[in-house]
């Protein structure tokens, strides 16, 4: 099972039917990426998709950062969801890369619970150029 994090908290993830990216001809709307796949391979598909999940395999691992970013800049829309031991301290920067929400394990919200989340929710004003400008 897995807890789905947004700014509002946490909630149980709707059901979908993610596929990877070797049958994404096969999609009904939402798509796995593994940390290690090349985005630039979805680009035919962005405007079918409403759903993509990006993998994080560790929390230290922080290529899916760099995945969201890219998806973003090719003009993806849709949810974009971050899923794996995301930690909350990195709830910040996933939202500012353009994760939309973040699917951590049930131990892992054990481990931090919402009001954890809840305290970097507010992730627009707290980088370093929201406190120069203050």
């Amino acid at each position: 099972m897995s807890v789905l994090v947004t700014d509002q908290g946490f909630s149980a993830p709707p059901e979908s039917s993610p596929v990877p990216l070797d049958q994404i001809a096969q999609h009904q709307g939402s798509l796995d990426l593994a940390h290690t796949d090349d985005p630039a391979l979805v680009l035919p598909y962005l405007g079918a998709l409403s759903l993509i999940r990006v993998a994080f395999p560790a929390f230290n691992d922080g290529r899916a950062f760099t995945i969201a970013r890219r998806l973003r800049m090719m003009g993806y829309a849709g949810e974009l969801r971050a899923f794996g031991p995301v930690i909350a301290d990195q709830y910040a920067m996933a939202r500012r890369v353009g994760f939309s929400s973040v699917e951590i394990p049930d131990e892992l919200a054990l481990r931090q619970p919402q009001d954890q989340w809840l305290a970097r929710a507010d992730w627009k004003s707290h980088d370093y150029l929201s406190r120069l400008k203050a």
